[in-house]
């Protein structure tokens, strides 16, 4: 695990650069002008939120969903309407702490991430227990919740969750096997992460440095996922979500969310003991951000992860035909 070890030395001087926010003013003003619902949390911050599928007063099941990196309250699994309204599933999305219109968390951590979630819920009246689903980065918060508040959660679902290269439970000659596959900008973006996480806005501002493919502009590794991010990127619906997302700044946001998911983490997730409910993970074979090599490995050691590998998918499960529909109809099989 030599190179996951060496972290950059860098003799960078003089302050670091501000956040410079891209896009069209108009479209940053009219983001903010549509004011979303927010809740109080007990340290004074807002999180805000969004609801979709059945009314809550009418629902059987009830789901906080995390958004992934680049993500907000507006994400959702994006089940058929008519198979939310079937189930009676009622969902609230929530812009993660820094993100969107939420207040940013100087200390936010995987363990603040799980207790977002429940505040949340139970500022909305969720009840003593709720189901949780996360996709990709934002599923830090799913473990966390597995972790720090298992008697809360009715069951759980992570799509295409993003590993730490540093989680004990891997092997070393593994974690660093697979690590060294990936680009060389990617490499770079974690391991500044993980070591030093200080200067990680420095080091991604500056453009003569090697930077992580997901942030910039640059292509995808995987040719599935490279063709859908052209797509959005063609319709303006990348620099959408971008404007949507860094509201709070993209030190907030992006950055923040970096240093958190592969930083120095509380507990190991191969670790946890079984918590009291159905724990699902969905996982693409030709994943090019997150090594499913790995993801194998993970849900081997983990007894009770129910493992769904889908064959030919890359890392954007959200624009898999009904798969939606088949998360929430397997998260709720045994209530049915």
């Amino acid at each position: 695990m030599e190179l996951l070890a060496k972290a950059p030395v860098l003799g960078c001087a003089g302050k670091m650069q501000r956040q410079r926010q891209r896009g069209s003013a108009l479209g940053r003003w009219i983001c903010r002008a549509v004011a979303p619902p927010r809740v109080r949390l007990r340290d004074g911050r807002h999180l805000a939120y969004a609801e979709s599928g059945a009314s809550k007063e009418d629902a059987r099941f009830k789901v906080v969903f995390s958004h992934g990196f680049t993500g907000s309250r507006l994400d959702t699994v994006r089940p058929a309407p008519e198979v939310a309204e079937e189930l009676g599933v009622y969902m609230v999305g929530f812009d993660r702490a820094g993100y969107g219109q939420s207040d940013p968390n100087p200390n936010r951590s995987v363990k603040s991430a799980a207790l977002d979630v429940e505040e949340l819920a139970d500022a909305l009246g969720l009840g003593p227990k709720f189901y949780v689903i996360g996709i990709s980065l934002g599923c830090h918060a799913v473990w966390g919740a597995l972790k720090y508040i298992p008697d809360r959660i009715a069951g759980a679902a992570m799509m295409a969750p993003v590993v730490n290269y540093w989680w004990p439970g891997f092997p070393p000659e593994l974690a660093a096997e697979v690590y060294a596959k990936q680009e060389v900008g990617d490499q770079w973006a974690l391991r500044v992460s993980h070591h030093a996480p200080g200067i990680l806005h420095w080091w991604m501002e500056q453009s003569w440095l090697p930077t992580s493919t997901v942030v910039a502009t640059t292509p995808l590794p995987n040719e599935r996922d490279a063709e859908i991010r052209s797509k959005m990127k063609a319709d303006g619906t990348f620099q959408q979500k971008r404007e949507q997302a860094t509201q709070q700044g993209i030190h907030e946001s992006y950055y923040r969310d970096m240093t958190v998911m592969f930083g120095k983490w509380e507990f190991d997730p191969m670790a946890l003991p079984e918590p009291p409910c159905p724990v699902h993970l969905w996982q693409g074979d030709e994943d090019g951000l997150v090594p499913v090599v790995l993801q194998r490995y993970l849900a081997g050691k983990i007894g009770w992860i129910n493992y769904h590998e889908l064959p030919g998918t890359g890392h954007f499960l959200s624009s898999v035909p009904g798969l939606g529909d088949n998360v929430l109809r397997t998260l709720f099989s045994d209530k049915q």
